[in-house]
């Protein structure tokens, strides 16, 4: 699901248990903060095994279901019995062995309230009793208890089987703050997740929305990245006159022989693969104490969905796309992003990231990095504004385009000087834009 996809969520099983599956059908379907996309099998054969339930939380290289391959040797030719005897004596098996594993371990059916099964097993890893259980209160749905509410549960303080209080210690908190350094985004989420929740009163006039599943993992997400890095930002105002006279004089012509339309966003990522290209130390990633420079600029785009939710399809290679090429491969990911139509594989192995502010209005903004890149670039609202220009014959004012564009960067790794040298890269391919340049 791409470097900076953990978990996702299993939102839909398309088929059943005994059903035939065909080489590349949907067997279910999964969301992540980024896109929703179904799951299709590798082979032919039989499902047998569902490993997890709708709405279950699933982390990145755990096995979801298990498919008999057709023309494999089947279980039952150990003893020659039928394919139904066998299964039915490993079922059997596996039932004696759960109810032995389970012999000392607490039994969460025995309660009328509901709790889905991720609650169940960090109850049990956590050692958490029924009738504790029981005492927690839910922020969820009819008072549901969620994997936040647990997890805040464990992480102030719990009560054991023998009723024994067990406090989270400042010592145990900073040593889980001293981890980041092996897997910092991981870390940083845990800590988030496991914070305490502040108590927002709620009178009888107002309105209570539970937060959307993308919402929620947005949220988590940006709480984890501007724990990870420190961000800084550098702002320059650019001239973009000759690119917006160029656009209106060929836009026509461009949408006549190539098709497509011609807005500026092509235009813009283009400046920004060059820029890359003359600083390559802006085209890098973290892990832990060492830096990854990235061979290919893959530059993420970031759009805009129907339900105000944003996504970030990616233009692979984009140092090596002509105008042509960056405008219909801009066009194909803004149309599906909008209609929810991107694969997994658009939506990954992005290594710097743009978004346009500037399309709701704003002058500039402060975007939060996209982890585990280093930099994002927002891109603010073109105006005509009276601005100075200054020639031989003396100064005088006139009316030009202008915008703003802001870079957030990643200050552990990058320095003032590169984040500032690396805007000015990008607003001087704006500002020197040939306005008789062939498409």
């Amino acid at each position: 699901m791409g470097e900076s996809v953990a978990e996702a969520t299993l939102t839909t099983w398309l088929k059943e248990i005994g059903d035939t599956i065909e080489l590349d059908e949907p067997v279910f379907e999964i969301a992540t903060d980024k896109v929703d996309s179904e799951v299709p099998s590798e082979v032919e054969g039989v499902l047998l095994e569902k490993k997890f339930q709708v709405d279950d939380v699933i982390k990145v290289g755990e096995t979801v279901a298990v498919i008999e391959i057709k023309g494999a040797a089947p279980v039952a030719a150990l003893d020659e019995k039928p394919a139904a005897e066998a299964i039915a004596a490993i079922e059997e098996n596996i039932s004696i062995a759960k109810e032995t594993s389970s012999s000392s371990v607490q039994d969460y059916s025995s309660t009328e309230r509901f709790y889905s099964p991720l609650v169940k097993n960090i109850a049990k890893q956590e050692g958490i009793s029924v009738a504790t259980l029981d005492t927690i209160k839910g922020t969820g749905k009819e008072g549901r208890v969620t994997k936040n509410d647990i997890l805040s549960f464990v992480a102030n303080g719990k009560v054991t089987d023998n009723n024994a209080v067990v406090a989270t210690d400042t010592n145990a908190k900073e040593a889980a703050v001293a981890q980041t350094t092996e897997a910092p985004q991981k870390n940083q989420e845990n800590i988030a997740q496991t914070s305490q929740a502040t108590t927002v009163q709620v009178s009888g006039n107002d309105e209570v929305i539970e937060m959307s599943r993308m919402g929620k993992l947005i949220a988590k997400h940006m709480v984890a990245s501007v724990s990870t890095s420190a961000h800084v930002q550098s702002f320059i105002e650019v001239d973009v006159t000759n690119v917006v006279n160029w656009r209106n004089k060929m836009k026509s012509t461009f949408e006549k022989t190539e098709g497509e339309k011609l807005t500026f966003t092509p235009i813009f990522m283009e400046a920004v693969a060059k820029a890359l290209k003359k600083y390559p130390m802006m085209n890098i990633s973290v892990n832990g104490d060492t830096v990854i420079k990235k061979k290919n600029i893959n530059i993420g785009m970031a759009a805009a969905l129907p339900d105000g939710n944003l996504i970030v399809p990616v233009i692979k290679n984009a140092d090596q796309l002509n105008l042509v090429g960056m405008a219909k491969v801009v066009n194909d990911l803004a149309t599906r992003s909008r209609e929810n139509k991107l694969k997994p594989d658009e939506i990954q192995d992005g290594t710097y990231t743009v978004t346009n502010v500037g399309t709701f209005g704003s002058v500039f903004g402060t975007p939060i990095i996209n982890q585990p890149q280093v930099g994002i670039l927002a891109l603010g609202a073109i105006r005509k504004i009276p601005s100075v220009i200054e020639t031989e014959e003396g100064d005088f004012i006139a009316i030009r385009s202008k915008m703003y564009i802001s870079h957030s960067y990643d200050h552990r790794v990058v320095n003032g000087a590169l984040g500032s040298m690396f805007a000015k890269a990008v607003a001087d391919y704006l500002e020197a834009w040939d306005l008789n340049r062939e498409v």
